[in-house]
């Protein structure tokens, strides 16, 4: 697998009927009731009586049950007030159909005329899983590929076995009137996207479809975004099936995937006649009779092909973290039965078709399913939240505090904003007592240098968010397992770069990207061939809305926040120690396992460690004189330092190596500077970092490290990179040109959040600004895909509010490579999404939970 499996995101769209509570019977009712639902997550149907609620997408099937139960909340409350309910289902029994009638919609009023009966009888409910994948032709493929194991999850599914007052027979009628549509049913193979569409021209030229939208195959790609769609389920009562459905989907879609990338054919090829039939028996039997097993084409009984396909499934359900909810999910399933037979139980023992209403409308109110993610969670009602409104946040969904923060809000609500501004008082003095501030009209300075001091008269308390930020064990085992593996292959390049420049000669990379770097520095060529050129190195990574983990930038020349990181920690306990952090990662201990790396990249037996620093007017100037008292390393500046015969002193003191927190070119252009390169060239002074790390992490550069990762080390990328484009490139610089106010522009040379222009967020004399500054200098910039970052609660004195975070984590590359359970959430400014210090930006406690936290 190519490790990245569990980043692919899925959503769901759900649709639902509107009964008249009092009669059962379903109801022209939709508009009205649309009314009354955010028109960005609710649309209308065919029929009057269907709303249609779609979910965001989330790697996580816990974010997505979350999100899914907030939007049943949302048009269950919705349609509360107007004496009516939601019903997730296939069909309803009770039906008048001479009442309904079709959306007031000139799209749907045509395809009454044209199809008649078809769109009469169209009182049927689905629910639709779309799984992300890279293009449009790879969701062509996997959609031919996957048909064969989506009869099974049809019977997992099946919820309407009445149709217009009577049994059908069937578990799903809903398949049997969804089958009458001409374009419906598996689709065939085709070679790519493009032959893909000029079917669906075709059918649409043939007047037997008028539109592309009319494409109901069984599964499809999509004609708007980058996902394959799963279309013939039912809709289902408990979200807890249909996080099912969405999890054995997404799987099933990841397998083909990964078959096609290592070029593997489909896996003994069944014609689409036989999953036609397959399909028919699903909706036949649902999970009470037999199915057609999907790897043999013979019948069994339905819990068996459930259960050998999910083993089949392992791999890919292990990937996304799904194994244990997706099996127990199942078992649960196959244990209840489906909703068909729920349903007619109801009839056998003497109810009515309105005791099956009823019952499928409490059915559809209910979030069960969350007893299988640890518990239930009930909406937490908090005066600190009011008002709350978060897209994309990691603590709320949809007016849900996810479980692992109500132990932390029901605290915080409890305290309330007038005792937590007497605590921020409390973390204030804390931070003078320690020196932990920052000068706010100051820059971070090259490479992000972070927050610090400069001078008593403009220092300022550093805006440290009292709400700690949790991220959780399986997510911190991801980004620490895949950021040592990036500083290892930039480990590699910049021995290369400065050596053979064999990453060159192969082509790569272009030469241009070493040789006209800002980064580059003849004195790295001087670094002693057995010196560990990025001893510290600091990545920042982001959380999108989905909830996949990026890397923004690799930071190898002076990364600041190791420091911090612990620092906000043990301020926010002084604080707030109320709070419960067991099963939280201790931070203490960065500082010895930072002496460890640095004392592994000197060749000296018994190694003296320094740290060089610009001293008190540095930024970051608190962190430096922090980790070298609990290094017990010596703490210089530039003029504290000599060179007698080929030694290096800091302070009169001999040192082996420099932990350097100062820009190279400050340290290395004074009068010293020749005779510290002596050194460090003959191997009697090691400088953490080296000089000309700056190559390495170039923002044109950071294009190629999934290449470097392959190139160096034969692996595949454990965490993704962001679309980048290089402007000096022309077919790069045209798109980005075309697409300015969808992109991130950014100097190649630029530090701190400078002269980073957000397109969506720009005016548009900006964006007029930064094209005119591309086209003069196209060397000078690139550009990225807009990376929502995700929000997270800040207190703002009276409530909570959603600032944009990312994080800063950190690799020490010694012997072995090794993160420390410390990290650094940086937190952006109301409204903006540039999270530097340098503009106005704050930090966070960030507490990284055990794994199976």
């Amino acid at each position: 697998m190519s490790g990245l499996g569990e980043s692919i995101a899925v959503g769901v769209e759900e649709e639902f009927h509107v009964v008249d509570l009092e009669t059962r019977h379903l109801v022209p009712r939709a508009e009205s009731l649309l009314e009354r639902l955010p028109q960005e997550r609710f649309t209308h149907e065919l029929q009057r009586s269907v709303v249609e609620s779609n979910s965001r997408p989330y790697v996580r099937l816990e974010d997505l049950g979350h999100d899914l139960t907030a939007l049943r909340r949302t048009v269950v409350e919705a349609a509360d007030g107007l004496g009516l309910g939601i019903v997730a289902a296939g069909t309803v029994p009770l039906v008048d159909r001479a009442a309904l009638k079709v959306s007031p919609d000139a799209r749907y009023e045509k395809m009454l005329e044209d199809y008649q009966l078809l769109t009469r009888e169209q009182l049927i409910c689905g629910a639709q899983v779309h799984v992300d994948v890279a293009n449009r032709d790879l969701a062509v493929e996997v959609a031919h590929r996957v048909a064969r194991w989506l009869p099974p999850l049809l019977a997992l599914s099946a919820s309407s076995p009445y149709w217009m007052g009577a049994d059908s027979g069937y578990a799903s009628s809903r398949t049997l009137v969804w089958q009458r549509w001409p374009t419906t049913g598996p689709v065939r193979h085709f070679s790519s996207a493009a032959e893909y569409d000029r079917m669906v021209a075709d059918l649409v030229r043939s007047g037997v479809i008028s539109d592309p939208g009319m494409i109901y195959f069984d599964v499809r790609p999509s004609a708007h975004v980058s996902t394959v769609e799963m279309r013939m389920c039912d809709a289902c009562p408990r979200v807890e099936d249909v996080l099912l459905l969405a999890g054995v989907f997404r799987a099933l879609v990841m397998r083909e995937l990964e078959a096609i990338e290592n070029d593997g054919p489909v896996q003994q090829e069944i014609s689409m006649e036989l999953v036609r039939a397959a399909t028919w028996r699903a909706a036949r039997s649902g999970l009470e009779g037999a199915l057609v097993d999907p790897a043999d084409g013979t019948a069994r009984p339905a819990a068996e092909v459930i259960r050998r396909m999910l083993d089949d499934l392992r791999p890919q359900l292990s990937a996304t973290g799904d194994w244990e909810a997706v099996t127990t999910l199942a078992e649960y399933a196959i244990g209840r039965g489906s909703s068909a037979d729920r349903q007619r139980q109801i009839l056998a023992h003497g109810g009515t078709f309105a005791d099956v209403v009823d019952r499928l409308v409490a059915a559809t109110r209910s979030d069960g399913w969350q007893a299988e993610f640890g518990g239930p969670i009930p909406r937490l009602t908090t005066e600190l939240l009011e008002d709350y409104r978060a897209v994309q946040d990691e603590a709320v969904i949809e007016g849900i505090v996810r479980e692992p923060y109500q132990p932390v809000f029901q605290i915080l609500d409890k305290l309330g904003s007038a005792e937590l501004c007497r605590r921020e008082a409390l973390r204030d003095a804390r931070m003078s007592e320690t020196g932990m501030t920052f000068n706010a009209e100051g820059q971070d300075g090259p490479q992000d240098r972070g927050p610090g001091r400069e001078s008593a008269e403009n220092d300022r308390k550093m805006p440290l968010d009292l709400v700690p930020r949790l991220i959780a064990g399986d997510d911190w085992t991801k980004i620490s397992g895949g950021l040592p593996q990036r500083v290892r292959a930039l480990e590699a390049f910049l021995r290369d770069v400065y050596g053979r420049r064999e990453v060159i000669k192969d082509r790569v990379i272009p030469a241009w990207i070493v040789d006209e770097s800002p980064g580059y520095r003849p004195a790295g060529w001087r670094v002693h061939s057995a010196a560990i050129r990025a001893s510290v190195a600091g990545l920042d990574v982001a959380r999108d809305g989905a909830g996949r983990w990026v890397v923004l930038e690799d930071n190898l020349r002076v990364p600041s926040g190791i420091g911090y990181a612990v620092g906000n920690r043990r301020t926010a306990v002084h604080a707030l120690p109320e709070l419960d952090r067991a099963g939280v990662l201790d931070p203490e201990g960065a500082a010895g396992l930072l002496r460890e790396a640095l004392l592994a990249a000197s060749p000296a037996s018994d190694p003296v460690l320094g740290v060089v620093t610009s001293g008190p007017v540095d930024p970051a100037y608190y962190e430096h004189r922090t980790l070298a008292e609990e290094m017990g390393a010596v703490l210089a500046e530039p003029g504290d330092l000599s060179v007698r015969d080929g030694a290096v002193y800091a302070a009169g003191r001999r040192v082996d190596l420099l932990y350097r927190r100062i820009d190279e070119d400050d340290l290395l252009g004074g009068p010293l500077g020749p005779a510290l390169l002596e050194a460090v060239e003959s191997g009697a002074l090691t400088l953490a970092n080296a000089p000309g790390n700056g190559v390495a992490d170039d923002k044109s550069l950071y294009r190629y490290v999934p290449r470097l990762i392959d190139y160096y080390l034969g692996e595949r990328p454990l965490l993704a990179n962001v679309p980048t484009y290089l402007c000096r490139e022309p077919e790069d610089r045209e798109q980005v040109l075309d697409r300015l106010p969808e992109l991130v522009v950014k100097p190649v040379d630029g530090y701190g959040g400078q002269g980073v222009i957000i397109g969506e967020h720009a005016s548009a004399r900006e964006l007029e600004q930064v094209r005119e500054r591309i086209l003069a200098e196209p060397e000078r910039w690139v550009a990225q895909e807009t990376i929502a970052l995700s929000t997270h609660p800040t207190f703002d004195g009276e409530r909570m509010r959603p600032h944009a975070v990312d994080l800063r984590a950190f690799v020490f590359l010694g012997k072995d490579a090794v993160v420390p359970r410390a990290a650094l959430t940086r937190v952006a400014p109301a409204g903006s999404m540039i999270v530097n210090s340098s503009q106005g930006g704050g930090a966070k406690d960030t507490w990284l939970l055990k794994e199976g936290l």
